[in-house]
């Protein structure tokens, strides 16, 4: 028998009862939708930076039904900012799905969530828990950290092997009964994201102290094992900043990849020489004006979790319009700097232009 174990869903709901979170925005509900919603924005972004877009959200689009009813641009004006953009795709057709074949009402078979789309395994079964109390195990970074250091399992989370490891040891854990799992799953969360944090845990007031191997194995600072880290790739690109009065040019970007489906700055490829960038955004900015000056803006720099971006901003102004050709129109839209505030623009091209608007000032 193991006692480490048997006794770790009791422990950890009574804890979570004392000391647990129970004043976030998202609990007290078994309300799916707003569940669901929780769970997607809080993949990989921090409870703090979530609260208030939640709750703008929702004011936003308060039930499934307005959010499959929403446009495109709706949806990424009020994700703009929060950032991995394709969770915002994702929520959009995943309302549409549950309204489309389910009638508005989210289904509460984990297997059922977890093929809507961005839906995976261990938020499906987190949706479940809160919406409908299911018996089912989550798996998210906090929990892998939990259970890696509470059984001292060596091994990148992140491999397979590994991974099926700490599914199968999450499955075992589970309370017996129906009745405690909220505040079990509840639990989990809160350990992992108060407590047993990547760096600096407060070991001395976590509940499972005496029975964390990792505690007792002084590798507290080693578990989960890392993964072994590669030099970042860079990327870079020049922004084109044209400017007609307190107008500036926006492009609409493709649904797929980096900003997929936001308003962004036209991109040319980075030339290493100024004069044929010049000559590069001239010839650009010619087909909708006559220019009447170029300057290069100050550079800024953006990290991805797979790369770094360094964009060179080129700002043309315009003296004035011509007439655009019809497929010039397609995805380009002049936009007052002044409205790029509740644009939805990538968070660091909408500073970039909200830095235009202040300078002006």
């Amino acid at each position: 028998m193991n006692t480490a174990v048997d006794g770790f869903a009791t422990a950890l709901v009574q804890w979570q009862r004392a000391s647990g979170r129970h004043e976030l925005p998202w609990q007290n509900t078994t309300d799916a939708y707003r569940i669901w919603l929780s769970e997607i924005m809080l993949q990989q972004t921090q409870v703090a930076a979530v609260i208030p877009y939640y709750g703008r959200f929702l004011e936003r689009f308060p039930d499934v039904f307005a959010l499959a009813r929403a446009s495109d641009d709706e949806v990424m004006q009020c994700w703009s900012g929060l950032g991995y953009y394709s969770r915002a795709r994702n929520l959009h057709a995943c309302a549409r799905r549950v309204v489309s074949e389910f009638a508005g009402v989210f289904p509460t078979d984990p297997l059922v969530i977890a093929s809507l789309p961005g839906i995976g395994r261990s938020t499906a079964a987190a949706i479940a828990v809160f919406s409908a109390g299911v018996r089912a195990a989550i798996l998210d970074g906090n929990v892998k950290r939990v259970l890696s250091r509470m059984f001292a399992i060596e091994g990148f989370p992140g491999e397979r092997a590994i991974e099926q490891q700490l599914w199968a040891l999450a499955e075992q854990l589970l309370p017996a009964g129906r009745d405690d799992m909220v505040d079990y799953t509840q639990g989990l969360m809160d350990l992992g994201a108060t407590l047993c944090k990547p760096k600096n845990p407060s070991c001395l007031l976590c509940p499972m102290r005496n029975a964390c191997k990792a505690l007792a194995l002084g590798k507290v600072d080693r578990l989960p094992t890392p993964k072994v880290r590669t030099a970042v790739p860079e990327r870079s690109v020049a922004m084109l900043v044209l400017r007609f009065g307190d107008q500036v040019l926006l492009e609409k970007r493709p649904p797929q990849g980096i900003w997929g489906g936001l308003w962004s700055l036209p991109e040319l490829p980075l030339a290493g020489d100024e004069q044929l960038m010049h000559q590069k955004a001239g010839l650009f900015a010619a087909r909708f004006g006559v220019v009447a000056g170029m300057q290069h803006g100050a550079v800024f720099v953006h990290g991805f979790t797979h790369f770094r971006l360094t964009a060179q901003p080129v700002v043309v102004a315009l003296e004035r319009l011509v007439p655009r050709l019809a497929e010039d129109a397609a995805g380009l839209a002049w936009t007052d700097l002044a409205g790029v505030q509740d644009a939805g623009l990538p968070a660091p091209v909408k500073k970039y232009l909200i830095g235009l608007v202040q300078a002006k000032g």
